[in-house]
């Protein structure tokens, strides 16, 4: 999937400068982690990364724009994540769901401390982002289930796909966004395997 970043943004034509950015944006990962979005700016960023404020300048048009470049980066890891793991996994309705789950909690507890940043700075070309990632992956677990319906027990198993996918990806969101102030005492793996549980009981309940 293609992405679409901030208009501004210079995207690197060649290999040295596809190096340079993405040392920009890991050394906008870090101080975003270690900060917070008090104080992630470009002065902080350009010191992390060893390189000068006008070398990030004349790539980003500002913070906010750095800003969004890290969460674009980000959500297209999620995206590839969960592509990755549903073609990947072993067929079935357990299977898939299990890999759909797992695929969401790597990528959330890689970066535990700069998705609550990014959800509390987001503005509106951010959140739309974010909608078109989390539609992305909805859909893809819709689509590899697609073949496995007829082991979903509910009046409407189509349906209850996409209400699993989207109360699967919610439950990730909101634990990656409070889990620092409302911790459950779960590992993101434990977190996993028991949201997966979850779901398949309302999937295939037993009096189905």
């Amino acid at each position: 999937m293609s992405h679409t970043v901030e208009p501004g943004f210079r995207p690197p034509q060649q290999a040295r400068s596809r190096e340079s950015l993405q040392k920009v944006l890991a050394a906008a990962e870090h101080v975003l982690a270690a900060g917070g979005l008090e104080e992630f700016t470009v002065g902080a960023v350009a010191e992390r990364a060893g390189m000068s404020v006008g070398a990030i300048y004349s790539r980003f048009s500002g913070k906010d724009q750095l800003l969004y470049a890290v969460k674009d980066q980000l959500l297209g890891r999620l995206e590839t994540g969960v592509g990755e793991a549903l073609r990947s996994s072993a067929p079935g309705l357990r299977e898939l769901v299990g890999a759909f789950t797992r695929a969401l909690a790597n990528t959330f507890s890689g970066h535990d401390r700069i998705f609550p940043e990014l959800l509390d700075g987001q503005r509106a070309d951010g959140r739309d982002r974010g909608l078109q990632a989390l539609a992305a992956v909805q859909q893809a677990l819709v689509e590899a289930v697609h073949p496995f319906l007829e082991q979903v027990h509910r009046p409407d198993p189509a349906l209850a796909v996409r209400t699993t996918a989207r109360t699967i990806i919610g439950s990730c969101v909101h634990r990656a966004a409070t889990c620092r102030f409302w911790p459950d005492e779960l590992t993101w793996s434990t977190w996993a395997t028991e949201t997966t549980e979850m779901a398949l009981a309302y999937l295939t309940p037993r009096d189905g």
